[in-house]
């Protein structure tokens, strides 16, 4: 957790790699660059989120 938010999510992405076949998740120019420009908006402090919990609650009625 001492990772940098870009640090996290680039991890997050090698580790899903490492489940299937790589294939399988390769991306195109326009994923890799959707990619870097959302991580740009985190490192800008640009990027809104939300909590957690609120998330979780639209899942589940979405889904009910």
């Amino acid at each position: 957790m001492s990772l940098s938010v870009s640090e996290r999510a680039s991890l997050a992405h090698d580790l899903i790699l490492t489940l299937d076949s790589p294939s399988d998740f390769e991306l195109g120019q326009q994923g890799e660059a959707e990619i870097r420009r959302r991580v740009g908006v985190v490192k800008e402090g640009r990027a809104s989120g939300r909590q957690a919990e609120e998330v979780f609650c639209d899942i589940e009625a979405k889904f009910k």
